[in-house]
């Protein structure tokens, strides 16, 4: 609301200084007025505008893994995180706000100091209570909003109005959609905002009391409630005895019941949902089947923030209310049992995952867990500084797929490996992390000590009679192998990995088997036992309706059909992988399509389209950090594509067309894979972009001309409904138009326009 002076202060000091604070205490809106200068800026920062929240980040040493994962960087190298985040941004000329330093003010000032000396085109905005300490960082102190002046006002209907009486009125119109200010309530509302401070996040919660007070009776309680601070301590500022008392006073009108789900919701991170609640934080005191009406109650009152991630629906508490219901939950002196009934639901969340990872469910619970990263964190994290490392051993294993398929591979190897440390004793549960973290080493390329892993794990297995570990080190170990082009020794391994993993009934691991078993019999030319084997992975696959492993087992029988020469069959079965690869954002899954697909593309001797391939994969390697992870034996067909289109179209035509691809946006670039021809922009060095448009915006503006509603283009990009909303309505302003119908035909003209200049092949 208003903040234009902010805004451009803000723009005004970063243009002058690389890091810039916006300080304040909580509630003034540091957070919102970093948002909207952050969305300002898209169009100054080609190379984009990343937002890294760190409210509920506990651990220091997972500040720069949230940081890359903020920036979307999938790392499968055992480089150091710090490594990886500076060769990612060090000729990037990007923005990224780091969003409640506060609690990490020496890792954040730390992180800042390096990431500016190694990358000279980057601006970090960051929003502490406190500065940061950084000797080249500008801070402001945001204020809170302008309050009316004092003085005969003019009449009621078109009046001025100061920015806190602004907001004031707008949450009054949600709350009581027939709510006016007139001259009669005028005085009023502006003694109410100044009662407040101004501060927006006391407005907010004061006027969700209209539902039951008028302005009148609003403005005689915050009187009474704020008469009784004048007898406190001088030394607190007026600001934060304001805020105090006024979520105090949202606190005491709460029912006993609503107060007691408050402070226990502030045990979860990142956020809850209903079933997360229901099980939690029912009993005593809350039965279960009341949890709902609870939760729908304290959404009334702005203490719970509801919102929506592909058609699931989340909770969030703003970190000062989240505090403030920590201290509620510290007074009561129940915490460390709430946080063990937490880390149980989370723990049992993680073993429900692992049953469903092989069927039709699965996209939704990669998804589901996603959106719980931080809560799974939070419970792995209270089984590790306690003597429960056995539990969250078999967590952090149960969670294997999540850390493969999404932006935490680094993440899940250091929980197995800190489990393995801390829990020596011979069990089920180690076995199993043994060869769960090994597949972690082979695809970051450690496979020396992927190998020592499954030594240990293949004798416990045989000492404790679990055939399930014999079949899965049999898997693991066959990879290993072909790590070390050792396809003799791998053959053996992956049939004795089939035949056991066959007999217990377990499709998960048949199918992971059947696939590396075809690539190593297509490795070595055996081309009938190779389509036989990815038939039957397929197979395998289909009976159970999963699509991650058909993927895979797609993209392998794909290489062998383009190996006998069916190139159209081939094309097909990679880009149907492709896509569900893309939908699930599998970045390692997305680098294999993309590499066939460019291999393919060269036996037809469309050398043009090669070379722009290439360059996407250079893009796409670089961010996952091991070429070909877990799959090098296949590097050969790289260097023989990338050969022969050099020799094909020499230097100069190879590098502008490896230019053009490596400058392409992801979604950009899947979509040219695909022959779906987005809006590609133009090649580097060409001149200005055709449309105002950021990247994400564009690609936001093709799901619109596909006929997507903004909850359908949410669930596509995985964000949230409101994140959606919001790019669509960016997307209105920037190009003048009122209607969705109107950036559908904007999109088809400048695809029809891209396809004509900048498409070759």
């Amino acid at each position: 609301m208003g903040r234009r002076r902010e805004v451009a202060e803000v723009k005004r000091l970063l243009s002058a200084s690389r890091l810039v604070t916006l300080t304040g205490v909580g509630g003034v809106g540091k957070s919102r007025l970093a948002s909207r200068v952050a969305v300002g800026l898209r169009r100054a920062f080609p190379d984009g505008v990343w937002l890294v929240e760190l409210a509920d980040l506990d651990r220091p040493e997972l500040l720069i893994p949230t940081v890359i994962e903020a920036l979307e960087i999938r790392d499968h190298s055992t480089r150091r995180p710090m490594t990886v985040l500076i060769e990612n941004l060090q000729d990037k000329q990007a923005l990224i706000v780091l969003d409640n330093c506060e609690h990490l003010l020496q890792e954040c000032a730390v992180m800042a100091e390096r990431l500016l000396r190694a990358a000279p085109e980057l601006r970090i905005l960051a929003t502490s209570r406190q500065v940061l300490g950084v000797a080249s960082e500008q801070t402001l102190a945001v204020p809170t909003l302008p309050l009316p002046e004092e003085g005969p006002h003019p009449a009621a209907r078109g009046m001025p109005k100061s920015e806190a009486v602004q907001l004031f009125v707008e949450r009054a119109e949600a709350v009581l959609p027939d709510f006016v200010l007139t001259e009669t309530n005028r005085e009023t509302v502006e003694r109410i905002c100044q009662r407040l401070d101004g501060l927006p996040l006391g407005i907010e919660l004061a006027v969700v009391r209209l539902r039951a007070l008028s302005v009148h009776q609003l403005l005689d309680r915050l009187d009474d409630r704020f008469r009784l601070l004048t007898a406190g301590s001088r030394a607190v500022l007026p600001r934060h005895q304001t805020l105090r008392a006024l979520i105090d006073w949202s606190y005491a009108l709460c029912t006993r019941q609503e107060r007691l789900l408050w402070a226990r919701a502030s045990v979860f991170s990142g956020g809850l949902d209903l079933e997360a609640a229901e099980a939690v934080c029912s009993g005593g005191g809350i039965a279960r089947e009341d949890v709902l009406d609870l939760v729908i109650g304290l959404v009334d009152k702005s203490i719970l923030i509801r919102e929506e991630h592909s058609g699931w629906v989340r909770y969030r508490l703003l970190e000062t209310i989240r505090q403030y219901g920590r201290e509620r939950l510290d007074e009561s002196g129940g915490i460390l049992e709430l946080r063990r009934r937490h880390r149980d639901y989370y723990r049992a969340l993680a073993a429900e995952a692992r049953g469903r990872l092989f069927g039709p469910d699965q996209v939704r619970w990669f998804t589901r867990l996603r959106l719980e990263h931080a809560n799974l964190r939070a419970a792995l994290e209270f089984c590790f500084i306690g003597p429960e490392h056995r539990i969250g051993l078999g967590m952090a294993t149960d969670l294997l797929y999540h850390w493969i398929t999404s932006y935490y591979l680094g993440e899940g190897r250091g929980w197995l490996d800190r489990g393995l440390a801390g829990d020596l004793a011979p069990s089920e549960d180690r076995a199993r992390a043994l060869w769960a973290d090994s597949w972690l080493a082979i695809i970051q390329g450690d496979c020396g000590v992927a190998d020592a892993m499954l030594k240990e794990s293949k004798v416990l297995g045989e000492q404790l009679n679990l055939e399930s570990v014999g079949a899965y080190v049999a898997l693991y170990s066959g990879m290993v192998a072909m790590c070390r082009d050792d396809t003799g020794t791998a053959i053996p391994l992956y049939e004795e990995a089939v035949a056991r993993h066959r007999a217990a009934g377990d499709p998960v691991g048949l199918a992971l088997a059947l696939i590396r078993l075809s690539l190593a019999h297509s490795f070595l030319g055996n081309s009938a036992r190779a389509v036989a084997l990815g038939e039957e992975a397929d197979a395998v696959c289909d009976a159970y309706g999963e699509g991650w492993h058909k993927a895979y087992s797609m993209m392998a029988l794909g290489i062998e059909v383009w190996r006998q020469g069916d190139t159209r069959r081939a094309t097909a079965l990679e880009q149907e992988s492709l896509r569900f690869n893309r939908s699930l954002d599998d970045s390692l899954g997305v680098g294999m399509n993309l590499e066939v697909l460019a291999w393919i593309a060269a036996t037809e001797e469309q050398f043009p389209r090669v070379a722009q391939l290439l360059g996407i994969l250079q893009t796409t390697w670089q961010t996952i950090g091991a070429p070909l992870s877990g799959f090098g034996h296949l590097a050969h067909y790289h260097d023989e594509c990338e050969f022969r289109t050099r020799r094909a179209l020499g230097s100069a035509a190879f590098h502008a067309a490896f230019r053009r691809g490596a400058d392409l946006a992801y979604g950009d670039a899947i979509a040219y894979a695909l022959h779906e021809h987005q809006a590609a922009g133009p090649p580097a060095g060409t001149g200005p972009q055709p449309s105002p448009l950021t990247r994400r915006e564009i690609e936001i503006a093709r799901l619109i001309a596909q006929g997507m509603s903004n909850k359908e283009i949410a669930g596509a990009l995985v964000i949230a409904q409101r994140t959606a909303e919001g790019h669509v309505e960016h997307i209105l302003n920037k190009l003048g138009f009122n209607s969705r119908a109107q950036i559908a035909t904007w999109f088809g003209d400048l695809t029809r326009a891209a396809d004509e200049e900048h498409l070759p092949g």
